[in-house]
């Protein structure tokens, strides 16, 4: 039985290697462009007819803005058998060559696959760059990817993507759950190990999960920056708050957020020199929401701390484009 047990592990190890060596470099580009798309609350069901406008979209906003990234942000199949849905929006991404990262959301395990099972199929895929399970670390998708310079020699831009869980898990405490005090002292880890792999100097980042943080209320009602976008409904946030955002402002390097769950907002906010971000929902009518689906672009410029953002819908119109920090700046 213990060889067995050795035989597992050790294929185990080789196969987690193998398909990290098989993840793409991701690099700006000889314009200094890098490009990412999120696409956020598909809530396919497979089989529904419901949600064949979700890979209409989907393969229209690809087509039109090639990006150098994809990023799913979590309530991406809400229907069974999940990996039929899995396997049909991630084959849009695989093939056209584009590699991808996924987290998680609340409804994601809801399904016939547990969260686990999610990650290990999801991180298995060509393309993918997921890391299923960071070792003592709770949840399942929390990982960092680096963005090289154009001319490869150095890292430009960090990509962090965490979990931020599902529901609460103290009775009475809200609905939903908040990142765990490790996930909130990984960040911290990993933003020092990244300082001090570059003498000290701070590599602009962004950051992808799925719930929004209690910070997000007090963005929009930020009125020396006033945000731009739609708040069709209240943010469903966690009620506790356990310190994300403060452990981003403390490191410096953060300086964009990205998130989904609450399906009509789509607005870009300020605080403290952070951009608090939705995406754009990219469902059908499987669930709530009746803005024009769409998806999320987000263009960075090496070199920089800014960035441009705009919505692509799935009929191609491109709405609330966004220079940050520039316009959600005092006006003088």
């Amino acid at each position: 039985m213990k060889h067995l047990l050795l035989i597992y592990c050790i294929g185990s190890l080789l196969l987690s290697a193998n398909v990290l060596a098989q993840r793409p470099e991701l690099k700006f580009n000889q314009d200094k462009k890098f490009r990412i798309v999120q696409f956020t609350d598909a809530h396919i069901k497979p089989g529904d007819p419901a949600s064949d406008v979700v890979f209409e979209t989907v393969a229209k906003v690809l087509d039109i803005e090639k990006p150098d990234l994809v990023v799913l942000t979590g309530d991406i199949v809400t229907g069974q058998p999940a990996q039929k849905g899995w396997d049909a929006i991630t084959a849009l991404i695989i093939q056209r060559k584009i590699p991808f990262a996924t987290v998680f959301g609340n409804h994601d395990d809801e399904q016939d696959l547990t969260r686990a099972q999610l990650a290990q199929l999801v991180e298995k895929k060509t393309y993918s760059m997921m890391v299923g399970k960071t070792e003592n670390v709770s949840g399942y998708g929390n990982y960092v990817i680096p963005i090289r310079s154009s001319d490869g020699k150095s890292t430009a831009e960090n990509l962090y993507f965490m979990d931020s869980n599902a529901y609460t898990s103290i009775e009475g405490v809200g609905t939903y759950g908040w990142f765990k005090n490790d996930q909130v002292q990984w960040f911290r880890d990993q933003s020092k190990e990244i300082s001090k792999a570059t003498d000290g100097k701070t590599i602009p980042a962004l950051a992808f999960f799925h719930i929004p943080l209690p910070e997000y209320t007090q963005a929009y009602r930020n009125e020396k920056n006033p945000p731009i976008g739609l708040r069709l409904e209240n943010e469903a946030s966690p009620t506790l708050n356990s310190g994300m955002f403060a452990a981003m402002l403390e490191s410096g390097d953060v300086t964009g957020m990205f998130v989904g769950h609450d399906h009509i907002n789509d607005y870009v906010s300020y605080l403290y020199g952070v951009a608090l971000c939705y995406g754009r929902f990219t469902g059908g009518k499987t669930t709530y929401g009746d803005l024009p689906n769409g998806g999320r672009i987000i263009e960075l410029t090496e070199g920089n701390r800014s960035f441009k953002t705009w919505i692509r819908t799935g009929d191609g119109e491109v709405l609330l484009p966004v220079n940050f920090p520039e316009d959600l700046l005092p006006k003088k």
